[in-house]
């Protein structure tokens, strides 16, 4: 069974999931970390995780020249050896708040998983009651981000 699913075919494993609790999750996951691995095993308790991938050019774009690390093919291998995640779906670079709307009317998730602090929980909190999914925040544990791994590994 393929894990990775490029967002072209994400109807198919919606058909697919249709009688399943999904949960989506969503982020870079550039350097996989304790915080990675914890947020998913959180949010693993409520059904089938689903990470949305977020492309190189996005990460490129808010995270700078030097991210991603990792390519996005490279980050969703990882991911899917994770028995905390069930399926990763590749996006493409989305522009707009509007495209993570839609990503979120066509999976139609149960559950929106996102950490304490994230910067666009308004927006997922939105995109939530549109869909009637649950918004669950899981606590943010003090590790080390991908980005503090970077300066501590003097990667810039």
């Amino acid at each position: 069974m393929n894990k990775v699913i490029h967002y072209n075919d994400l109807p198919r494993l919606i058909s697919k999931l249709s009688s399943n609790k999904k949960v989506l999750v969503g982020g870079c996951f550039d350097i996989l970390h304790l915080g990675h691995v914890r947020f998913l095993r959180e949010a693993k308790k409520y059904g089938k995780v689903l990470v949305a991938l977020e492309s190189d050019a996005t990460l490129t774009k808010h995270k700078g020249h030097l991210r991603p690390i990792h390519q996005q093919a490279e980050r969703a291998e990882v991911l899917a050896t994770l028995r905390t995640v069930d399926y990763v779906i590749l996006l493409p670079a989305f522009t707009k708040h509007a495209d993570y709307f839609q990503l979120v009317k066509d999976i139609s998730p149960q559950v929106i998983c996102i950490t304490a602090g994230d910067p666009l929980m308004k927006n997922k909190q939105l995109q939530a009651k549109d869909v009637g999914a649950k918004l669950i925040i899981i606590p943010k544990i003090h590790t080390p981000s991908t980005t503090q791994l970077m300066k501590l590994l003097e990667i810039e």
